[in-house]
């Protein structure tokens, strides 16, 4: 059931996406340092969407990294926890009265 939602949302964002592309498909002169290109205008949005979204993916890595190994470590602890807790509960009771 969750596949035809997700399937149906995507199929919806595919049409307003190309509803976009047919809208916006004049052409735009790109200029850069180096040079210039001329593109429709659904292809430099989209362009600078991939763009932004990459950018956005470097500048959160260092902050992904670093989490991942923090669950790594607290991983280990508590695997380490876990075994004393194993360990101490095969111990024999003493009454010491």
């Amino acid at each position: 059931m969750l596949r035809i939602i997700y399937l149906i949302i995507f199929l919806v964002v595919l049409t307003i996406g190309l509803g976009f592309a047919v809208l916006n498909s004049q052409p735009v002169q790109l200029d850069y340092y180096f040079g210039s290109w001329q593109l429709s205008l659904s292809l430099v949005v989209v362009i600078s969407l991939v763009i932004g979204a990459l950018c956005g993916i470097l500048a959160s890595l260092s902050v992904i990294i670093q989490l991942k190994r923090e669950i790594t470590g607290l991983r280990k602890a508590a695997k380490t926890t876990e075994t004393e807790l194993v360990n101490l509960r095969s111990l024999p009771i003493r009454d010491e009265r």
